[in-house]
Parts: C-alpha cells; sequence; structure tokens
C-alpha cells in the first residue's frame, strides 16, 4: 500500500502535518514540469528561484527520512503536464492512494480535481495549513453587504487574529489605519540598508533549464541569485528586515527613487508566496518590534496590514470571482503592450527604471507596479489580459491567486470596481511628488501637450474623457471631473491630438 503526495512548487513549508511523522507507505512527489514554466513566459530568475527551492526542499526531505521521488527538467521520463507524469508514477510505485494540499491557482485546483475524480482510487486534498483565512472566508464576511472593502475586512482580521490591540480590544495608539503617516517622498537618507540576501550560483541549474528548451525573459542572474533557497534562509531575512528596515519601512513604502531598488521593503513575498514563512510568524516579529520600542506603531501596521489584511482579502476576492474574473476587460481596452515591456528602453524615465529593474531583478515594489507601470497600462488603454501576463511572469513572487486580482481589479480597474473603489491613475505630478524620476527626464513633468510633454499628463485627462460615462458616478472622482469641466474646447482639444501623436507608444 503506498500513498503518493504531491507537493507543488509554491507548497515548500517543511512545518506541514504532513512531516511530522515518518511513514514508509508515503511517497513524496515534487516534479519540475514544463505545464508550469510555459503556462505564461516567465522571468528567468523566476524559474530558477522555484526550482532550486524545489530541489532543496526536496534535499531536506530526504535528509530527513522520508519518501522522496524527484523529477528534474531533463529527466527523460519526465512529462509536459502535472497528470502525465502522476499516470507514470502512480502505475511505477504501485501507489493506491493519492493526496495533494489544495493549491492555491484556480487552473491547479480543477485541474487536480478532476484528476483525482477519475483515479478510481481513494483521494484527498488537505489543507496547505498556510493562510489565516480560508477561501471563503471573506466572501462570507462579505455576503450580505452591496460592497467589498479591505478596510472591513482588515478590521475583523485584526479583532479575529488579535493583533495590534489594547486589552479592551481597541486598536493599539487609537486608530486602526496609519496610512495617511506613510506617504513621504525619500530624501536619500536614511541610507537604503545593504541587500542582506546572499548569493546563489545556480549556473548550472540554468543551463539545464536552457537545454531543456524553456523560454524566458530578464536577467537570469544565475552566478549570484539572491532569492531565499529554504526556511532557514527566509527567516534570517525576515531577522535582517525587522532589524534593518522596518523601522523606516512606514515613511518610504510608497516612496520612488532612481538610486535605489529595494528602499525599506523586506522583499520577503517570495519566501510567503512559496510558503517557506507562514504569515503568522511574520506578523508577530513585527509586532514584538514595534512592542518592544523597536519599530514605530505606524510602520509596524503598515507592514502587517500588507499582509494580515491585502493579502488575504486579495485571496479572498480570487476565490469569489474566479474563474471569469480573468476575462473582465471593464474599459475594453485592447492596445498591445509596447516593446520596451520586454526591455525598458523608454525615455520616460519612470518607466524606464521600474521596468529595467523588473527585468533586472524579478521585482519592484508595490508603487512601481501600482503607480508608474500600472498607471501608464492604464491610462494608455493597455489590454489587461495581456498586462496581466506580463505581471504573473516578470515577477519572482507572482502567483495568479495575488497577482490577478492586484493587476486586474487595484491596477487596471478591469473588474468596475469590485476590489478597488476607483481608478488608481494620476498624472506627472504624483510621481514627481513620491520620486525624483522626473528630474533629467528626456519629459517635462509641467507640460501637458508640447512636443516634449510627459505622456502622463495628455493620457490622465483624456482618461477621464474616455470613460466620462463609465466614471462620472463615482464619489471619490468629483473633483476631477469638476477640473476636466473648466477646460476649454481649445484646451481639451490640444490634449486629444497630443495622446493621438502618441499613437501605438513604441516610440515614447
Amino acid at each position: 500500500m503506498t500513498t503518493l503526495r504531491l507537493i507543488l512548487g509554491d507548497q515548500l513549508n517543511p512545518r506541514h502535518s504532513w512531516f511530522a511523522r515518518h511513514r514508509p507507505d508515503v511517497l513524496y512527489v515534487l516534479m519540475e514540469v514544463r505545464q508550469e514554466t510555459d503556462y505564461v513566459l516567465h522571468h528567468a530568475q523566476k524559474i530558477l528561484a522555484v526550482l532550486a527551492a524545489m530541489r532543496d526542499f526536496a534535499g531536506q526531505l530526504t535528509a530527513a527520512g522520508h519518501r522522496v521521488h524527484y523529477l528534474a527538467i531533463d529527466d527523460a521520463g519526465n512529462r509536459p503536464s502535472i497528470p502525465a507524469n502522476l499516470d507514470l508514477l502512480i502505475a511505477h510505485h504501485g501507489v493506491t492512494r493519492f493526496e495533494y494540499q489544495a493549491p492555491d491557482e484556480w487552473r491547479l485546483d480543477q485541474q487536480l480535481s478532476r484528476y483525482a475524480s477519475t483515479l478510481g482510487m481513494p483521494s484527498a486534498m488537505v489543507d496547505s495549513e498556510h493562510f489565516l483565512t480560508g477561501r471563503d472566508d471573506a466572501a462570507t464576511l462579505f455576503a450580505n453587504r452591496r460592497q467589498w472593502l479591505m478596510e472591513h475586512f482588515y478590521r475583523h482580521m485584526r479583532s479575529r487574529h488579535q493583533v495590534l490591540l489594547q486589552d479592551d480590544g481597541r486598536p493599539l495608539g487609537g486608530q486602526w489605519n496609519f496610512d495617511h503617516d506613510n506617504r513621504q517622498a525619500w530624501p536619500g537618507l536614511p541610507h537604503e540598508p545593504a541587500d542582506w540576501r546572499r548569493g546563489h550560483d545556480h549556473r548550472a541549474l540554468w543551463q539545464q533549464i536552457q537545454a531543456a528548451g524553456v523560454a524566458s525573459f530578464g536577467e537570469p542572474c544565475a552566478d549570484d541569485l539572491r532569492w531565499p533557497l529554504n526556511r532557514a534562509e527566509a527567516l534570517e531575512h525576515l531577522d535582517a528586515f525587522v532589524t534593518q528596515a522596518l523601522p523606516h519601512f512606514g515613511s518610504y513604502q510608497d516612496a520612488l527613487s532612481y538610486r535605489a531598488t529595494r528602499l525599506f521593503h523586506s522583499l520577503l513575498s517570495f519566501a510567503l508566496n512559496t510558503k517557506m514563512l507562514h504569515p503568522r510568524e511574520v506578523i508577530a516579529r513585527a509586532e514584538e518590534a514595534c512592542r518592544a520600542g523597536d519599530v514605530s506603531l505606524p510602520a509596524a501596521e503598515g507592514f502587517i496590514r500588507q499582509i494580515l489584511g491585502w493579502r488575504e482579502y486579495v485571496r479572498g476576492v480570487y476565490w469569489a470571482n474566479m474563474p471569469e474574473y480573468e476575462q473582465l476587460n471593464f474599459f475594453d481596452h485592447r492596445r498591445p503592450l509596447p516593446a520596451w515591456f520586454w526591455n525598458g528602453q523608454t525615455r520616460m524615465r519612470c518607466l524606464a527604471h521600474s521596468i529595467g529593474q523588473s527585468l533586472a531583478q524579478a521585482y519592484a515594489h508595490h508603487i512601481q507596479r501600482l503607480m508608474v507601470i500600472g498607471n501608464f497600462g492604464l491610462l494608455a488603454g493597455l489590454d489587461p489580459a495581456a498586462l496581466h501576463r506580463w505581471y504573473l511572469g516578470v515577477y519572482v513572487d507572482a502567483f495568479e491567486w495575488v497577482e490577478l486580482p492586484n493587476t486586474l481589479g487595484m491596477s487596471q480597474f478591469a473588474d468596475g470596481g469590485r476590489l478597488a473603489t476607483k481608478p488608481y491613475v494620476s498624472s506627472a505630478a504624483y510621481i514627481d511628488r513620491m520620486s525624483d524620476y522626473c528630474k533629467g527626464c528626456h519629459y517635462d513633468k509641467r507640460d501637458r501637450t508640447g512636443p516634449r510633454a510627459c505622456p502622463f499628463n495628455a493620457l490622465y485627462w483624456d482618461f477621464f474623457r474616455r470613460h466620462r460615462a463609465q466614471l462620472e458616478g463615482q464619489h471619490r472622482l468629483a473633483m476631477v471631473f469638476r477640473q476636466l469641466d473648466r477646460m476649454d474646447a481649445g484646451t481639451l482639444s490640444a490634449i486629444e491630438h497630443k495622446v493621438r501623436s502618441l499613437q501605438d507608444f513604441e516610440t515614447l
């Protein structure tokens, strides 16, 4: 009697209850499969980081005395899909029971559910033991509410998990949210901490990936890849973040700078999303630092809100709205992505830096993703499905359950407001206020329609002109439309002409 337990590439949690005892009748299976490397075009570092971590995890399980079967990308018997490989392994090992942890992506959930139903043997899906909510908890919480609001969900989670609360149950510091304290531009001091992540030499693995014919984009950095291999390393990163960066994270979490790529962000999302770290321990570590006086309450609260609030919330949005969510296109935007999304070669300094950094590091922080790259995508009318595939491929921490709502909902408003209460767009003014990108840029941040006017300015006003019928009723946009109404016919005509002159955006 043999039970096969499948472990996916984002289920690298050595503390899962599966591993609490050794069972000679259990075979653990991990596989590097083309289905997963190829379903979108991925950044080279994402492929490397996931496969390297999977190999390390398999080694840990083997060293701990568990039975493990590992299928490498270049194994002769490796098939292109998970079910095809499972069929071979089940037959080879005489498997009589199949188990798997709940996948976080809808496509894998459906695939494995269908596969298990056709096996003709006992099977079971078990919890991944990672999240602080169930798939349907958010939908249940909002069942009788007209609109979902993250702030309501976040306060519910703070109370439910007793995070940053006083003894009487009220929020520490007398308020739930310190977002208004966390919107400062970075003046250059305090200095960005040195990169605390150790480098790994994955050149041999990269050669295997290339020899197998796996397509990718971006810089592989195979000789010095800095994404963690395992939980022990991820815990080191957590400690370094809390001591070196979290004290300044709050003030500068929305800041943008040409002189820095990480600033005071944690870079823990890859470790979290592959389950090396549990969100509860990350939250607890930040709260402990706050209560000890090492980190300010606004800094700790702002960081905790991203994990306890936003991360769990978007997962709830994902499971409540799939599979139709990925097809939504509220504004019917259809433009293809300009070629510079794949090489970073644009004269718009903010985009050149944010996209260039993404291609070089497989990472950009949330404001670069939302208010630079995503802002341009929405204003320019880029196809949200194409942008979704780009985001899903380019970022090392991007798995569909978290990336899709953030891209289609928060960034592109393609869901018509299910996730965000308004489109997150801006002219050059916001980017200039929060960054040093505009200094030395080819384009003039103050000009709206001239030959070297920043494209964000005309695109911003043309966006609201084009979509007035869909957006005018939103009270948070009332001031925008009042300003639009004050513009004379000549100004509006000049804006339209400027936008038409940008054509397909390839030469920006």
